[in-house]
């Protein structure tokens, strides 16, 4: 079982060039042969931070996971305490209904 366990980058992008609730979150992945789990929490978990996080999440919950020196889209859910969520791999990209 491999095991990763640190601080990465999760943005939600609204385009190519336009990141919303970018911040930094310590995340735990662990994977099993095919299958990986994951779940984390943000690291400035203050109101407006866990707002603009839970918002996010409802109008899409797909977003970009940064390690350093890679990056997947991950669908990101929040879990019931407040900053914390879990992960899986995203099957298909972003649908934004934002336009700027």
């Amino acid at each position: 079982m491999d095991r990763y366990e640190g601080i990465c980058h999760l943005g939600w992008w609204a385009n190519s060039s336009t990141a919303f609730g970018a911040g930094e979150v310590s995340v735990v992945i662990t994977s099993d042969g095919d299958t990986w789990s994951a779940h984390g929490h943000l690291l400035e978990p203050g109101p407006e931070a866990l707002e603009g996080f839970t918002f996010l999440c409802d109008l899409d919950p797909v977003f970009t996971l940064r390690f350093p020196d890679d990056a997947i889209e991950v669908s990101v859910h929040p879990a019931t305490e407040p900053g914390h969520f879990t992960m899986a791999e995203s099957t298909s990209p972003a649908t934004r209904p934002v336009s700027l």
